[in-house]
């Protein structure tokens, strides 16, 4: 009977002791950061602050939302969650957020349009036509304003062109004027002429590739780019030949390219079914 007792005495006490070697905080952690990330990324719940800790398979939601509905569903993103099998909700419901999602909205609309405000303008400065012309952008939920004064109609026309077709720009209002003397100016200088450092293959490869990806019209991710010191080769498929005419042109107009060659780029079939 002593050995026993003193076999059970010791593992009452031993029990504790072993008991948090099943904890993994490193598991924890990574449970946190994914569903974590899948709240930010839920575009209802994206404008909320949601404070997230997980113990093994439970998390705890804490933090408040604008309605019962929301509270909800942060709670099914978390039982998605791989890893996690119970929620203790702890989320508040509170009416008074609606004004703090419309600042934020409003917030990440001005960032939208200052992004788009940057891809418009980088592509101009990619441009051989643009790339010194003082060209204003200005993006406002999506309807962009161009101004400045350039000595070319081709500049003009080639900005408003550049716009239009970025992805996310809904409205161009062009008023890019043309500067009579620096037309006649430019008229003077020999034409064709490179101006400024060849830049490097590498960098051409990646302004085509960007003006592709940041262009509505095409899908930059089906098209691959190669450089041998400014004579370019393109290849992969489009949906049409309208597509394929625009890649050339874009690709035409980089800094630096000095021809294109398309006979790689094959414009997709169309299967009867």
């Amino acid at each position: 009977m002593t050995f026993y007792l003193r076999t059970a005495v010791l593992a009452a006490v031993l029990l504790p002791t072993f008991t948090p070697a099943f904890a993994d905080p490193v598991q924890d952690a990574r449970l946190e950061g994914a569903l974590q990330t899948a709240l930010s990324l839920n575009r209802m719940l994206d404008l909320f602050r949601i404070e997230v800790e997980v113990d093994g398979k439970q998390a705890r939601l804490s933090g408040e939302v604008e309605n019962d509905v929301e509270r909800q569903l942060a709670e099914h993103i978390a039982l998605a969650t791989r890893g996690i099998e119970k929620v203790d909700n702890q989320l508040r419901v509170n009416a008074q957020l609606v004004e703090r999602p419309l600042e934020l909205r409003a917030y990440a609309q001005r960032l939208e349009d200052a992004t788009l405000a940057a891809v418009i303008r980088a592509r101009l400065l990619w441009s051989r036509t643009t790339e010194s012309a003082p060209i204003d952008v200005q993006s406002s939920e999506g309807v962009v304003t161009l101004r400045g004064r350039v000595d070319s109609a081709e500049a003009k026309e080639l900005a408003g062109v550049v716009a239009r077709t970025t992805d996310g720009v809904q409205l161009v209002n062009n008023l890019v004027s043309l500067d009579s003397a620096a037309m006649a100016k430019a008229g003077e200088a020999p034409v064709g002429l490179p101006t400024g450092p060849q830049p490097s293959d590498s960098w051409i490869i990646d302004k085509i590739q960007n003006s592709y990806r940041f262009s509505r019209n095409l899908d930059g991710l089906n098209l691959k780019v190669a450089s041998d010191e400014g004579l370019v080769r393109l290849a992969g498929e489009v949906v049409s030949s309208e597509q394929k005419t625009i890649a050339v042109e874009i690709a035409r107009q980089i800094v630096g390219v000095r021809g294109v060659d398309a006979d790689l780029l094959k414009v997709a079939t169309k299967v009867e079914g």
